[in-house]
């Protein structure tokens, strides 16, 4: 009876952080962390701390998870860069994904010569912000299709594997060369309508991702994180 008991408290606590949240996590912890660890990234065990951060500061952190592109527009690169300003904004319930892979990539290079380890935090957002990058679920509005118990399914899709398949993220990424914020950019916008053009193709069949779209999605992510950090250290 006591163990019953600790099970509905439990559950019922998850609940209500996914409700305060305003829409589900995003891709699940192990799916972030996998993104990161494929992609070389060393604090790859930091990377799903964005997530936590949600459940305290709300929209502040929250509405830099995604962008609902209410209009269904494609994505430019003045789209990402008119994001940036809007980093850490709570009035934007559009969302500003893009612009938050820029600030806070941004915020660690004007830290990079900090050498301790919380310069380093802004690239544990920076690599979450990436792996939502290819969550399809994430680039479109959240409503009717893109509801609570749809998004939260999506979102572990490939969760109970992916940690055991990094060899399998590896061998699938590909290159991308980043040598300049503009590069970012660019990349920033082409895989926001690949992951954008890929939910509309879900919400037409009315259907769920499976496991091999999910793992075909996070490789854009792992390989574009993988340019980041290749980029960045050649910064320092």
């Amino acid at each position: 009876m006591q163990k019953t008991h600790y099970k509905i408290i439990s559950f019922l606590a998850l609940f209500s952080l996914v409700i305060i949240s305003g829409t589900a996590f995003g891709w699940h912890d192990k799916t972030h962390m996998a993104i990161s660890q494929g992609a070389g990234y060393e604090n790859w065990y930091n990377s799903a701390a964005p997530d936590v951060t949600k459940t305290k500061a709300g929209d502040i952190e929250a509405n830099n998870h995604w962008y609902n592109n209410n209009a269904g527009v494609y994505i430019t690169d003045k789209i990402v860069l008119g994001q940036a300003r809007m980093y850490n904004y709570p009035g934007d319930a559009e969302g500003h994904l893009y612009g938050a892979i820029i600030a806070s990539l941004q915020d660690y290079l004007r830290e990079i010569k900090d050498t301790s380890k919380y310069a380093a935090y802004h690239m544990a957002f920076c690599a979450h912000y990436i792996g939502d990058l290819s969550m399809p679920f994430h680039n479109m509005p959240y409503g009717k299709f893109n509801d609570k118990d749809r998004h939260t399914r999506n979102d572990g899709t490939i969760e109970l594997s992916v940690l055991i398949n990094i060899g399998l993220i590896q061998k699938n990424m590909y290159e991308i060369k980043i040598q300049s914020e503009s590069d970012l950019v660019r990349e920033i916008a082409r895989i926001a309508n690949i992951s954008h053009q890929f939910a509309l193709k879900l919400e037409k069949e009315n259907r769920d991702m499976t496991q091999d779209e999910a793992y075909a999605q996070i490789y854009h992510s792992a390989s574009l994180l993988k340019a980041v950090l290749t980029y960045v250290k050649a910064m320092k």
